[in-house]
């Protein structure tokens, strides 16, 4: 059937009240009643998107095509299903119409404009015709949607799969991540009771640099050094942090203090970790398949990095008895080793540390798991997200040592919340050193790392 005609009949369909599939987004959004203009041409959209799949069909996922004869096929055939339609419309909306269904095709539909905007910081889809965006560190609610339910799940099915993972009523939620390294987490039904929920973290075109942290107010130059001639020292660091605190890009600057002649294996869940460096082993885990085999976890992981005679061990997150792993490995010669965890100050980490090793079943005593921890820790880095949206590091605590049964630490530096905040709500204060010496400076000097003394000095103290 021609295209026009099949309008013809969509719009007749509509008209004798009908249902339709067509991109209408006149209805309440699941959590606020929120009301979208219908687009005039989803119907329209949504025809020629078939008529181009039906067209194409197998060479759509030809792996012999690049990228770009893919999109030049998909365009070439695009204008020439548009050029089909008798639907009167303008040059934009003719050029907008085959914009979004290329995208749609060829990326991820309504999705694609904010993925390739540089500014936004995260994705969040809440259902079919709910799209919010992260920019500047503020939520806020855009006016795109998806055609329906079933248009949102094809668009998460094609990002899992891109990676090897899956999602259905079996394993209704997924990690995963895109091309260019972005953090990807979605739920489907029946866990997500108002439709699919798709979350995207997406990663800068250009990995962040330690002046860009402090460009942005994350570091101080004086506490770049400090972390700067740890890393170079072997020091072993934990980055601790809430969800969405910027632990990961903190970790990826760290690790890019590494010297570039060593060894490196990254483990990661989902690889999102950047390293410029040439000697560059990356591991990720993988989830069960559809009969409950081939898990293979971030312990099996890091078990296994040590086999292969790394130089530095970076794991992107413990979140499991692959803490007990990872303590080991510190504790036995692989020191200069990097991760992260979640917590809410670095007393919290190293409590979290110790609870994710008695995961581990392995029934050891409380003393003996503190030991170890506050022997394979030296550096723990805390960072948070202000109600401002910016991220800051808030604490660089050193592990000192145990005293009794309890693991003593020292803060290096501490963020200055007496400053309060401007007429904006951003916050004044910043990493102030708290004037005592680090004990790690003697064994960094060891090591032929040396730190200026004056790193530490608060000079509006003085």
């Amino acid at each position: 059937m021609a295209l026009s005609n099949r309008l013809i009949e969509a719009h007749q369909q509509r008209d004798r009240g009908e249902p339709s599939t067509s991109d209408d987004r006149s209805a309440p959004a699941a959590n606020g009643g929120r009301h979208l203009q219908r687009d005039p041409f989803g119907d329209l959209k949504r025809l020629v998107h078939a008529q181009l799949v039906s067209d194409l069909g197998p060479q759509l996922y030809d792996a012999t095509k690049t990228q770009a004869e893919l999109e030049q096929l998909v365009r070439t055939a695009l204008q020439s299903a548009m050029a089909g339609s008798d639907q009167p419309m303008s040059a934009s909306d003719r050029t907008r119409i085959s914009q979004e269904i290329a995208d749609d095709i060829l990326g991820y539909g309504p999705l694609e404009p904010y993925l390739r905007d540089p500014e936004l910081s995260e994705v969040m889809v809440n259902g079919a015709k709910d799209i919010f965006v992260e920019r500047a560190g503020r939520l806020l609610r855009v006016d795109a949607a998806f055609n329906d339910e079933a248009h949102l799940r094809r668009t998460i099915d094609k990002i899992v799969a891109r990676v090897g993972r899956r999602v259905d009523e079996t394993s209704p939620m997924v990690d995963a991540r895109l091309p260019d390294g972005s953090r990807v987490n979605a739920v489907i039904p029946p866990l997500a009771l108002d439709g699919s929920m798709l979350t995207i973290r997406k990663f800068a075109a250009e990995a962040l640099t330690a002046q860009s942290l402090v460009e942005t107010g994350t570091l101080t130059p004086e506490a770049v050094d400090l972390l700067s001639a740890c890393v170079r020292g072997r020091m072993n660091i934990l980055v601790s942090g809430g969800t969405g605190a910027g632990k990961t890009t903190t970790l990826n600057v760290l690790s890019s203090f590494i010297d570039a002649d060593e060894r490196i294996v990254t483990v990661e869940d989902a690889a999102e970790l950047r390293l410029g460096q040439e000697h560059v082993l990356r591991l990720e885990s993988r989830p069960a398949n559809i009969e409950g085999r081939g898990a293979v976890t971030i312990r099996d992981l890091v078990r296994n990095t040590l086999r292969m005679r790394p130089d530095r061990i970076v794991v992107g997150e413990i979140r499991d008895a692959a803490a007990l792993d990872m303590l080991q490995a510190m504790n036995t010669g692989h020191d200069g080793s990097l991760s992260t965890v979640h917590a809410n100050s670095p007393r919290d980490a190293l409590s979290r540390v110790e609870t994710m090793v008695m995961m581990a079943g392995m029934e050891l005593p409380v003393r003996a798991i503190r030991e170890q921890s506050a022997s394979a820790i030296d550096l723990v880095v805390q960072q948070v997200r202000l109600k401002d949206g910016s991220r800051k590091v808030v604490a660089i605590t050193e592990v000192v040592g145990m005293e009794g049964d309890v693991i003593t630490l020292q803060d290096v530096f501490l963020f200055d919340f007496a400053a309060g905040y401007d007429d904006r709500g951003a916050a004044r204060g910043r990493l102030r050193p708290t004037g005592l010496r680090p004990r790690l400076l003697d064994r960094l000097a060891d090591r032929n790392v040396h730190v200026d003394p004056a790193v530490f000095r608060d000079e509006v103290a003085a």
